[in-house]
């Protein structure tokens, strides 16, 4: 059987300009694990990412700790939906990140205010028929699914593949492996962490889950991290 090993990205850069770079945390992170990779013993036949810079970037910093080959392979199915259009899409004011940022502080615990916010618009992009939305959730889940299966099938016997994606594919692969649906979707989205490892086996049945969210090389650090 073959094994296709899904990594979420480092931590970016949440309430910056530009959120697709890696924070300074996500770069100490992408070199744990690089080292866990190591320790682990994971030789991928196959490197893929999505096309998103926080994914190229966490590879190439991984990768080149654990002495790997630095070759990947880009697959746009790996990206993340788009978070600023999902959120402007449950309240058009945060179209301004000014007005979102205001509210949020307002709060009092603007990361929990987020998260919050965050989960009631997703929630709403998971239930509507996409309309208002340049990708419906439907649309979504199924091209992340159809990623990982382009990836199977690059995948001789017994050989590896590590993909650096974002924690919605993930999830959306994981609770379509699992039969949860939208609903489970929603309660492991959150939860995902920076460089956790999700394993799938691919054999004669298809795809099968292993393990989720692994991130075991994170403990008795300062670098875990869900945003």
């Amino acid at each position: 059987m073959g094994a296709i090993y899904l990594v979420r990205h480092a931590q970016a850069s949440f309430g910056h300009g530009d959120y697709d770079r890696l924070s300074a945390l996500g770069e100490r992170q992408s070199v744990r694990l690089g080292e866990a990779l190591t320790t682990r013993e994971v030789k991928p036949d196959v490197v893929v990412a999505g096309a998103m810079q926080r994914h190229a970037r966490t590879a190439s910093i991984a990768l080149e700790t654990a002495g790997l080959p630095s070759e990947v392979a880009v697959d746009e199915g790996f990206n993340e939906f788009d978070h600023d259009q999902v959120i402007v899409a449950y309240k058009p004011a945060y179209k301004r990140r000014a007005v979102l940022l205001a509210d949020l502080a307002r709060t009092g615990h603007p990361t929990r205010a987020f998260q919050e916010m965050f989960g009631e618009a997703t929630e709403r992009w998971t239930r509507s028929d996409g309309d208002g939305y340049s990708e419906s959730f439907a649309d979504f889940a199924g091209r992340s699914e159809d990623a990982v299966r382009r990836t199977a099938a690059r995948l001789g016997k017994g050989e590896t593949a590590v993909v650096f994606t974002s924690g919605g594919p993930i999830a959306a692969v994981v609770s379509r492996l699992l039969s949860g649906g939208d609903d489970l979707w929603l309660k492991l989205n959150p939860v995902t962490i920076n460089t956790g490892i999700t394993k799938l086996v691919s054999g004669r049945s298809g795809l099968t889950l292993i393990s989720f969210n692994d991130h075991a090389h994170l403990d008795g650090t300062d670098l875990l991290s869900y945003r």
